[in-house]
């Protein structure tokens, strides 16, 4: 059966936006109601007849879950505002609404469902539509929506525990067993209602999970029509609450958060999930995946699962990861070149030319003594060890998790998820105006657009991207600019001898560590900006391309949205690893951007610990503003609410108006629950060689994460319309995409960002072309070795300080080049070729065998565990045997026509094999 059998889009469809006072220039338009949707449905009266929607008043039971009558299951809550309280200035505009709401409700009770209203207990105007789906109605669309539902009991024995033995001590890591009790397992298969004796069916009212029914009524609410002009038909709640006529849909919470139900038989699944998973007491405790999947669906319990898992992950990578932090500590004090550099009779006799022109001064070497400390926990030969490590890291997490998908995907029954019909998006279904004859089935169908309006949708989305990532690059650019003229001021005051003010300052900041720390926070600063503002255009993009499903749909604004992320988080990034203090020229031929702005150089040690203070202050910052966002303002909002509506007591209010307290999810549900995991594990990988900390504060992060989501959609938020979903979607393919990047990025730092390849090239050419004092293997002399010689003569008039001491006739900067005098003076010398070999040579050989051992663990590693495939096909020779049986056996019963015209009768039976042989 497919859902085209039963909503028949054989009119031309369009949608109306329902944007509140447009409609009053339509009231007059002629509005043609069918006279089964004509509002003749309201009745004031008791009674049993199911085809009516009664207004009733509330039974006094706060947390029933059911009409009034106590039987009937409430699957889906409408509510609106009776419009004939309203203001008489807007009666045209509610009574369009009226009218619109109680055509689209009569829809409903013709398409089987069951409706009653009741009063607000707190809102005169306020009114709550029940909706109710009996039995059958059930069935029909369980069969539509491919639902799958248990035959048997699973009569495989499962793989034992590694970790059995150490029960005793895991036990207390998990959910209490006594509250949270593990369900029976089954075999399932999608729904049938003509073999519904083969399917378990011990209890018609808990045979579909309130999930099920849920997302089932959501179905039947998003194809509902409730207008027909001519040949428009117009349907589906969605355009409803967009136009007012509704205030929110939503499904119910079966009890409060923090007290359980006195309602016989309520399952109580909020309030287990609230104790055992969201409340902060459980922080330690692995998560009830099966209950969350079984109470909000698939799609969030597959995200949860993902967080889950990629925490775990993160405990080894953070290990190792502080390991290498700790072990840069311990050595920044006996670093050679460190020492050389706060060594008053070496780094405090070293010049160092002016960073800038005309202003800057000159200024000693061992100025920078407390950042090339800094330098040295995160400069040093751990960090190459760690970079590798997390190559192999980001590799088996994404191995690993393939396995574990295929595991809940079996578990949870969406193995074949994608390979049956995904249903279109209602607001896809109202623009269909063009047919088309699809390519697979070769029937007939309504699309929204030609081949060549398709064309001009995507080609209009992806310019308007394009323009956005300028934008980004812009905001670049506009950072660089502040960075020189920032560095410019800096300069002047900090190495200054006459503020005496800022002497307790010197010690500790140089010019280059507050440019670096001021434009990072800016940088922030306008992350947070543009991130706001590109989110409603790639909605908006998204919406105009008109994408056929919700996955369609989904896929298209996870890969606009990251790509401008990407831009937008890295681009500072990489611009402070790749192209800071590469091409700066020399003191007496500067680099120039913009014909203006002379280009700004690293400290004598490299950009690597710019790098680390950027990343820093990202990643602290997104995340204490996310959870600032998540926690903070659902909650101030509910109290809000709460304050507003002046409830005496939560006891006295309806279950479905308790919901209706708390804030609406948003329609793109995890979306950026998502992207803000990605981008963070996108810090994680890509530039974890200038941070080894970062896997640190990720885990630290995910820790309260998981809790903080957790909190926020038990107890803030109404409860999420169920959805199904196979895997983590788009994000699976970007995640791979930023692994085998991370090789590549991680390699370049090391061999550009940081000073570890000029310094191994020192250490190990003592045999071969000895540099400067380096003729007994040590690193005693590298810091006079990789500053080169300029006679300050040699400054141009625009480039020449103001003040310059008599005694200096040449200063230091930081490049290979060869010294005044030489036939080759100021250009590269043989040491500057030979360190960009060893770097060349580094990032091919590291890439290379990274890359191949990922390709080795890859192969080695199933996707799918061996017992999941033995469990999958036992499950379809189940489906195949039990489901089909039936028509096997009939074939047995009934003549069989013969050339000759006579009639025989098929006897015997058939055996196993041939049964096989004929599935």
């Amino acid at each position: 059966m497919n859902h085209n059998d039963i909503f028949e889009m054989d009119s031309v469809c369009e949608t109306d936006e329902l944007e509140g006072e447009t409609d009053v220039g339509m009231i007059d338009e002629e509005v043609v109601y069918p006279e089964e949707f004509l509002p003749t449905y309201r009745s004031f009266e008791d009674g049993k007849n199911v085809g009516k929607a009664h207004l009733v008043e509330f039974n006094n039971k706060p947390d029933s879950l059911f009409f009034n009558d106590g039987v009937r299951r409430i699957d889906f809550i409408l509510v609106y505002e009776d419009e004939d309280k309203k203001d008489f200035d807007k009666r045209n505009v509610f009574q369009r609404r009226k009218r619109r709401r109680e055509t689209f409700e009569a829809s409903l009770m013709k398409m089987g469902m069951e409706l009653e209203a009741t009063q607000s207990v707190t809102d005169d105007k306020l009114m709550f539509l029940k909706v109710h789906m009996p039995w059958d109605i059930l069935c029909t669309y369980a069969e539509v929506l491919h639902i799958k539902l248990p035959i048997q009991p699973n009569d495989l024995s499962s793989r034992p525990s590694p970790w059995r033995f150490f029960s005793f001590i895991t036990k207390h890591f998990y959910p209490n067993e006594e509250l949270i009790t593990k369900q029976t397992e089954f075999f399932t298969a999608p729904f049938e209602k003509k073999r519904l004796e083969y399917f378990c069916v011990r209890d018609k009212d808990l045979f579909f999970t309130a999930a099920m029914r849920s997302r089932m009524a959501n179905y039947i609410l998003c194809r509902a029509p409730y207008e027909i002009r001519g040949n428009i038909k117009k349907f589906g709640v969605n355009k409803l609450l967009d136009g007012g006529v509704y205030k929110a849909a939503y499904p119910l919470h079966d009890c409060r958060f923090n007290v359980k139900s006195k309602e016989e038989g309520c399952p109580n699944e909020r309030y287990l999930l609230y104790e055992e998973w969201a409340h902060p007491k459980s922080f330690y405790k692995m998560q009830p995946l099966n209950l969350i999947r079984k109470y909000y669906g698939e799609k969030v319990g597959i995200y949860f699962a993902w967080l889950g898992f990629y925490t775990r992950m993160l405990v080894l990578a953070a290990v190792v990861g502080l390991g290498c932090f700790i072990y840069g500590y311990k050595t920044q004090e006996t670093s050679t070149w460190s020492k050389e550099v706060c060594d008053p009779e070496i780094g405090g006799k070293i010049v160092m030319c002016p960073q800038c022109d005309r202003e800057c001064q000159y200024w000693m070497l061992n100025s920078t003594c407390e950042s090339s400390k800094k330098l040295c926990i995160f400069d040093n030969f751990g960090t190459l060890v760690f970079a590798v490590f997390m190559s192999v890291w980001v590799t088996l997490f994404l191995e690993f998790w393939k396995r574990y998908q295929a595991e809940l995907e079996y578990t949870w029954d969406t193995v074949e998820f994608l390979e049956q019909e995904e249903p279109p998006r209602p607001e896809y279904e109202a623009k269909c105006i063009y047919e088309r004859k699809n390519p697979v089935t070769g029937v007939k169908e309504k699309v929204p657009y030609t081949a060549c309006g398709r064309c001009v949708r995507v080609s209009i989305g992806i310019g308007t991207v394009l323009f956005w990532i300028l934008l980004i690059l812009a905001s670049i650019v506009a950072i660089i600019v502040y960075r020189l003229a920032a560095f410019f001021a800096f300069s002047a005051k900090l190495r200054t001898q006459d503020l005496k003010e800022l002497e307790p300052l010197k010690e500790y900041v140089s010019p280059q560590m507050a440019t670096s720390v001021t434009a990072s926070l800016i940088s922030f600063v306008i992350i947070m900006i543009l991130n706001i503002l590109y989110e409603r255009v790639a909605i908006w993009i998204t919406d105009f391309e008109l994408p056929r499903t919700r996955t369609d749909y989904e896929n298209s604004l996870t890969m606009k949205m990251f790509l401008f992320q990407f831009v937008n988080y890295y681009s500072s990034c990489f611009y402070i690893a790749f192209a800071k203090g590469k091409a700066v020229g020399y003191p007496g031929d500067p680099s120039y951007i913009l014909g203006k702005y002379r280009n700004e150089e690293c400290d004598p040690g490299g950009c690597l610990i710019e790098l680390t203070t950027q990343l820093s202050i990202t990643m602290g910052g997104k995340a204490i503003l996310n959870n600032i966002q998540e926690v903070l303002l659902p909650w101030l909002k509910n109290l809000i609410f709460r304050y507003c509506t002046r409830v005496a007591s939560e006891k006295v209010i309806p279950r479905w108006e308790q919901d209706y307290q708390l804030q609406a999810s948003t329609k793109l549900g995890l979306f950026y629950e998502y992207l803000e995991m990605v981008i963070q594990f996108g810090f994680v990988t890509l530039f974890v060689a200038s941070f080894p900390l970062a896997p640190v504060l990720a885990l630290a992060n995910n820790v309260f994460e998981i809790r903080v989501d957790a909190w926020k959609i038990t107890t803030q938020f109404r409860r999420i319309v169920p959805e199904k979903a196979q895997d983590i979607g788009a994000w699976q393919p970007i995640l791979q995409g930023i692994a085998i990047l991370a090789v590549a990025t991680n390699a370049m730092i090391i061999a550009f960002t940081s000073d570890m390849i000029p310094r191994l090239v020192y250490y190990w050419s003592f045999s071969v072309y000895p540099y400067g004092d380096n003729v007994n293997n040590t690193m005693q002399g590298y810091i006079n070795s990789s500053l080169s010689i300029f006679n300050i003569a040699d400054f141009s008039n625009n480039s020449r300080p103001i003040l310059t001491p008599d005694n200096i006739t040449t200063c230091r900067y930081r490049d290979f080049r060869n010294p005044p005098g030489h036939p080759k003076q100021y250009q590269y010398n043989m040491y500057y070729w030979h360190v960009i070999a060893a770097k060349m040579a580094f990032i091919i050989v590291v890439e290379h065998i990274v890359y191949f051992t990922k390709f080795i663990l890859s192969y080695v590693i199933p996707d799918v565990p061996y017992s999941v495939k033995e469990q999958i096909k036992r499950e379809k020779y189940l489906t195949q045997v039990i489901l089909h049986e039936t028509n096997l056996k009939l074939v047995t019963k009934h003549p069989k026509h013969l050339d000759d015209g006579t009639l025989t009768r098929i006897e015997g039976n058939l055996t196993q094999e041939e049964m096989d042989l004929d599935f």
